[in-house]
C-alpha cells in the first residue's frame, strides 16, 4: 500500500513559447508568431489544474517551476493571475518555492523583474548558457553576455535572494580555458545556484542532423574536473550530478524530482508524476499549443510495479546525498529487499556505499552515473 500523504507535492507550469527554436533544444518548445494570448492560455493552464487537483489530497503545494519555452514571454500580470488562480484550486505552501525561468533576451526593462516579485515568483532562473558571445551564436540564442550580467543585476536589485544560472560545458569545440572563464564569469555575479550541465546532442534537433564538433573525452573530463575545484572554492556544493549551491540554496522543485516526488504537471506538453495509495502514474498533455488550448488531452499511464524500481534509481541516484531504504519502500509500494542484487553488484564495484539505511553513490558512481544505472536489473 503506498501513502501518498508522506510525499512531497510540487507543480510544473509549462509555457510552450520563444522566440526563437534554439538547435539543441528538444523541449517542446515553439517560435511565437506574433502576440501571445496570455489570458486564453493561463484560463487554459487553470482548468487543466483543476484535472488533477484530486489527487493532491490536501497536499499542500511545495514548490511551483514556470518552465519552458519562455515564460518571461509572459507579462507579471498574467503571472500574477496565474498565481493566484492556482491558489484558489489548491493548497500552496505559505514558504512555497516559486521559480521562473528566464530567457535574458527577453525582458527589455528591468523593471519587469519587480513586478515579477511582486506577482509571487520568488526565484529566478535565468538561461546564460555561456558567457562567449561566439559560442552564444553558436547556440543560436537571442542573447549576448551583457544581457546575463543586466538581468542578473537587476533580478538581485529588484529584491530576488534566490537567482540561478543555466550554464553549459562541453560547447562546440570549447577548450578547458573557455569553460572554466565561463565559470569565472557566472560566479562575479550575485548567483546562489548554478545548474551546470554537459550539452548532449539529443534526436528531433537540429545539432542531431547537423553535428558540430565536441570536446573529446580528454578535454570534457578536464573540464568537469577543474570546473569542480573552481566551483568548491568558490563556496558551492554539488548535490545532483549537474546542480550546485551555496549552503541551504538547493533547488527545491528540482530535488523533490530527484527523490522521486510527486508533481502536477500542466501546459502543452507538460509530464507529471502522482502517487494514489494504489498505483503511480506518469500523466502527459498534448505537445501542440493550438490543440493544448482547444483542450488539454490529458492522459495517465499506471506505472507497473516492475518499472518503478528502476525509475526510483534513475532519478536518486542522480544526488549526491542518495536515499534511504525506507524511502524507496514508501515511494515505489515495494520492499527494499528488491535492491539487494542492484546494491550487492553495485557495492563490489565501489559505485555505491551504505550507512545503515542510507544508499549513497560514491564519486566513481556519480562520474560513472550511466555504468551505475546499468547494473539494474
Amino acid at each position: 500500500m503506498l501513502d501518498p500523504s508522506s510525499i512531497p507535492v510540487s507543480l510544473y507550469i509549462h509555457f510552450p513559447w520563444c522566440i526563437r527554436k534554439c538547435p539543441y533544444c528538444d523541449f517542446n518548445s515553439h517560435e511565437s508568431s506574433g502576440s501571445l494570448d496570455e489570458t486564453r492560455y493561463t484560463e487554459q493552464l487553470l482548468v487543466d489544474l483543476a484535472a488533477d487537483s484530486s489527487w493532491v489530497n490536501n497536499r499542500p503545494i511545495q514548490t511551483i517551476f514556470l518552465g519552458g519555452g519562455t515564460p518571461s514571454l509572459f507579462s507579471a500580470d498574467a503571472m500574477a493571475r496565474l498565481l493566484t488562480g492556482v491558489a484558489q484550486r489548491v493548497d500552496v505552501a505559505s514558504d512555497a518555492e516559486v521559480t521562473m525561468e528566464i530567457n535574458p533576451g527577453s525582458l527589455e526593462q528591468a523593471s519587469q523583474l519587480s513586478a515579477y516579485l511582486k506577482a509571487g515568483i520568488n526565484r529566478v532562473s535565468i538561461g546564460a548558457q555561456s558567457f562567449n558571445a561566439r559560442q552564444l551564436r553558436h547556440l543560436g540564442r537571442i542573447h549576448g553576455p551583457a544581457d546575463t550580467v543586466r538581468v542578473a543585476l537587476a533580478a538581485k536589485q529588484a529584491g530576488f535572494t534566490r537567482i540561478n544560472l543555466d550554464l553549459m560545458h562541453g560547447l562546440p569545440d570549447q577548450t578547458v580555458e573557455q569553460a572554466l572563464q565561463d565559470l569565472d564569469d557566472a560566479l562575479a555575479l550575485p548567483a546562489d545556484h548554478l545548474s551546470w550541465y554537459q550539452l548532449t546532442i539529443e534526436p528531433n534537433t537540429v545539432f542531431h542532423n547537423q553535428p558540430p564538433s565536441l570536446p573529446d573525452d580528454d578535454t570534457i573530463d578536464a573540464i568537469n574536473n577543474e570546473g569542480a575545484r573552481v566551483l568548491s572554492n568558490a563556496g558551492f556544493s554539488a548535490y545532483e550530478i549537474s546542480a550546485w549551491a551555496l549552503p541551504d540554496q538547493q533547488c527545491h522543485h528540482n530535488s523533490n524530482y530527484w527523490q522521486f516526488g510527486d508533481y502536477i504537471g500542466i501546459g502543452a506538453g507538460a509530464h507529471g508524476k502522482l502517487t494514489g495509495t494504489d498505483q503511480v502514474v506518469r500523466t502527459t498533455r498534448t505537445r501542440q499549443p493550438g490543440d493544448y488550448l482547444r483542450s488539454p488531452h490529458r492522459k495517465m499511464k499506471p506505472v507497473v510495479k516492475s518499472e518503478r524500481m528502476l525509475e526510483f534509481l534513475i532519478c536518486c541516484l542522480r544526488l549526491h546525498a542518495g536515499f534511504e531504504a525506507s524511502q524507496f519502500e514508501a515511494r515505489t509500494g515495494l520492499p527494499s529487499s528488491q535492491l539487494d542484487h542492484f546494491l550487492a553488484r553495485a557495492e563490489q564495484l565501489s559505485l555505491i556505499t551504505r550507512y545503515q539505511d542510507r544508499i549513497v553513490p560514491t564519486e566513481q558512481g556519480m562520474r560513472f552515473h550511466n555504468n551505475l544505472l546499468a547494473l539494474i536489473d
